[in-house]
């Protein structure tokens, strides 16, 4: 038998050194490499038959059509639901709601299901699905933590789809290192892959996250899977959000919204409206602003304040939803161009609703309701305003404009703020089209003319 020997393994790129040192040489990354036993062969897979070329236009393009999940929203991030043989990845924090949104699909799933708990006993799954009304006859419930055991259930049940929960707690006993390990994790992923490959099989693992949001363990994780998706939320309320961070079969930029419940998850068809349901009007410091998620319009409240800071201390910036690099910018640019100098003011930002605003058509929203809490003067509450803010405080268009004022006329908003070469607009809804910041700025009563 093989000696197994330490090696030191990247989690980012799961490069090995016989040596353990503070940053990776391979990809650069700092505190990365983690300590495991490795044997020859450790990680050889299940030989398969060789694959056969076949010529590209014979290759039958049915069997990768998606099967509706039967939830709207998860169905909307995958682009029509999950596609055979595909392995998908649910990332999220704990108490997120991850097995909540996946014993709800499993339930609704029309034929055979598996449910693999890893980290949950048979009991509190069953507790968890009486709550969930998903006790059904084809769910099958396996409380496993051998990855041989999950194969051979696998075989004996012919589920239709199976879920692992989780990825980390699951072990195979021939690779030398114990469960959760780096080495345990990517071997057992690979098996899994394998294993759904080969079967024609959907099957979500559910991965644990770090303290940065980031999924935990090998990078590689990431990489041997057909789709990695992201819930998002805060457990002290009930929004949640669901994004596709990758995804071989279709768009990663749709956005899945889903409110929790006493009986589960619920999908919100209507989001711009529960973005804004506890929206007070009247109050400085507020602007909303038209957001696109893939093909989805929001319509978002973007909320400032500032406050002088204290003398001989520097001033603070926090942005929660928002880039901070990109506040600190538009800071710099509202001093320089508008003569609005908050270099003396704390100032904090942030995207209501747990909504994260990564395109820069947010940007004019963040300056207006920057200088409206600095002046403490409101903004018009019947006006919705876009556009990304240049250096030199000149305005540029954004993508899909008739979209966005379509969904703030249909919110009631009868006024837009918009960059002067924006597509035309919709019907109930008049554009003020403006050139930059200064003129932005002076179309909403904050700057004299």
């Amino acid at each position: 038998m093989a000696k197994a020997r330490v090696v030191y393994r990247c989690t980012e790129c799961s490069t090995a050194t016989p040596k353990w040192a503070g940053r990776c040489g391979a990809c650069e990354a700092w505190n990365s490499l983690a300590e495991e036993l490795s044997t020859p062969n450790a990680m050889a897979l299940p030989s398969f038959a060789p694959a056969v070329a076949v010529r590209v236009g014979e290759v039958d393009a049915a069997s990768t059509r998606p099967q509706t999940t039967a939830i709207a929203e998860l169905d909307r991030v995958l682009g029509g639901g999950l596609v055979p043989g595909s392995v998908t990845l649910l990332g999220g924090e704990p108490g997120i709601g991850k097995s909540t949104l996946l014993l709800q699909l499993l339930a609704m799933w029309p034929q055979r299901t598996l449910y693999v708990s890893a980290e949950e006993s048979a009991q509190q799954v069953r507790l968890r699905a009486e709550r969930l009304s998903a006790v059904q006859p084809e769910l099958w419930l396996l409380p496993e933590t051998s990855l041989p055991h999950i194969l051979t259930a696998i075989e004996q049940v012919k589920p239709q789809l199976v879920v692992i929960d989780s990825v980390q707690a699951i072990a195979d006993p021939a690779l030398p290192s114990a469960p959760g390990s780096v080495v345990q994790v990517r071997g057992c992923a690979h098996r899994l892959v394998s294993e759904a490959k080969r079967l024609g099989l959907p099957v979500v693992m559910v991965g644990h996250v770090t303290k940065d949001g980031g999924l935990a363990g090998p990078r590689l994780l990431e990489h041997v899977v057909d789709t990695v998706l992201s819930f998002e939320g805060d457990r002290h309320h009930s929004l949640r959000l669901l994004r596709a961070t990758k995804h071989r079969f279709g768009s990663t930029s749709e956005l899945g919204v889903f409110e929790m419940t006493g009986t589960g998850l619920a999908g919100v068809p209507d989001a711009s409206r529960l973005f804004l349901t506890d929206r007070r009007t009247g109050a400085a410091g507020s602007a909303i602003t038209p957001t696109l998620e893939g093909q989805r319009p929001l319509l978002v409240e973007v909320q400032a304040l500032t406050n002088k800071a204290s003398s001989g201390l520097p001033p603070r910036r926090s942005a929660q939803g928002l880039d901070g690099g990109r506040l600190a910018l538009l800071l710099a640019v509202l001093e320089r161009r508008a003569a609005v100098a908050l270099g003396t003011h704390e100032v904090f930002a942030s995207a209501v609703g747990g909504v994260r605003l990564t395109e820069p058509g947010a940007d004019l929203a963040l300056c207006l309701a920057m200088v409206s809490a600095f002046f403490d003067r409101p903004l018009p509450a019947d006006v919705v305003v876009f556009g990304e803010v240049g250096l030199a405080g000149e305005l540029r268009q954004v993508a899909h404009a008739p979209r966005r004022l379509a969904e703030a006329a249909r919110m009631g908003f009868t006024r837009a703020i918009v960059p002067a070469n924006s597509a035309n607009g919709v019907d109930g809804i008049a554009l003020t089209r403006v050139c930059t910041l200064n003129e932005a700025l002076l179309a909403v009563g904050l700057a004299k003319a």
